[in-house]
């Protein structure tokens, strides 16, 4: 039996929430069409799913993600890529190159491979929007990598990475204007929410940072993970969600407890 939300559940009906059943059996079927017998999720992925999904619920933040992936825990990548929330992504670049680990997530090749979220960045209101990602391996020093972008450094430009001029990480949120962050080489979950017209907020190694400076008329494409245009990541990324306006620190603590539950479940 599993306890969930106050109550006994039997095994035989866990997990409880519809949401996380569909997404379990989302991933596993995926993961048996990709490769054949190989197998269920272990039942603490499940825990781990669950956990975060009911805690996104809690916090009242599970509404506001619109397109997300949790790119960890599945047995394949086939299965990482299955929708936790929104459309699906597709890939682009060399198949071979792409390095899938169910502990850490999926990394980039820094020359050719992309996700395209799939889901455009003027599809979220101008003054409520996020975009996360949690990072296990930061883009190397040297070159410069987008995590994810929308916009490239145009008008109503959406997208935050690493500078190969100062290692530092680059910003904007429905904006041209970019803004710098001495924390190039940080790893773990980062972000920015905008929920008014003369700010936003980026989060990274836990802390929050006010940026001032007014939205514009968010660029018409959709949202790349790993890429823009010429400047591939060879990041690796556990997990990513764009959407509404939300409260970073609250989705900070439940993607970070995910990504460490999936770690210890494997």
């Amino acid at each position: 039996m599993t306890l969930t939300g106050g109550k006994l559940i039997l095994a035989k009906d866990y997990p409880a929430d519809a949401d996380v059943k569909a997404y379990v059996a989302a991933v596993e079927a995926a993961d048996e069409a990709d490769t054949p017998g190989i197998g269920a999720l272990e039942l603490d992925v499940v825990k781990a799913y669950d956990n975060f999904i009911l805690g996104c619920k809690h916090d009242g933040i599970w509404d506001a993600i619109k397109a997300s992936c949790i790119l960890a825990g599945a047995r394949t990548l086939s299965g990482a890529l299955v929708p936790l929330a929104g459309t699906a992504p597709t890939k682009f670049g060399t198949a071979a190159n792409w390095n899938y680990n169910r502990k850490t997530g999926l990394q980039g090749d820094g020359s050719t491979n992309y996700l395209d979220s799939n889901r455009n960045n003027n599809a979220d209101p101008q003054n409520s929007n996020h975009n996360s990602v949690y990072v296990s391996t930061a883009q190397s020093p040297g070159n410069t990598g987008f995590y994810i972008d929308s916009g490239s450094n145009g008008t109503g430009a959406n997208n935050f990475g690493r500078s190969a001029v100062s290692g530092n990480l680059f910003l904007r949120n429905r904006c041209d204007t970019g803004t710098t962050i001495a924390s190039g080489a940080a790893i773990g979950f980062m972000g920015h929410s905008r929920n008014q017209s003369n700010q936003y907020v980026f989060r990274v190694t836990g802390s929050n940072t006010t940026v001032n400076i007014a939205s514009q008329l968010p660029a018409n494409g959709t949202l790349t993970l790993f890429a823009r245009t010429l400047f591939y990541s060879d990041a690796r990324i556990a997990f990513y969600s764009i959407g509404e306006s939300l409260d970073l620190a609250l989705l900070d603590t439940r993607v970070s407890t995910l990504i460490s539950d999936l770690g210890a479940a494997i």
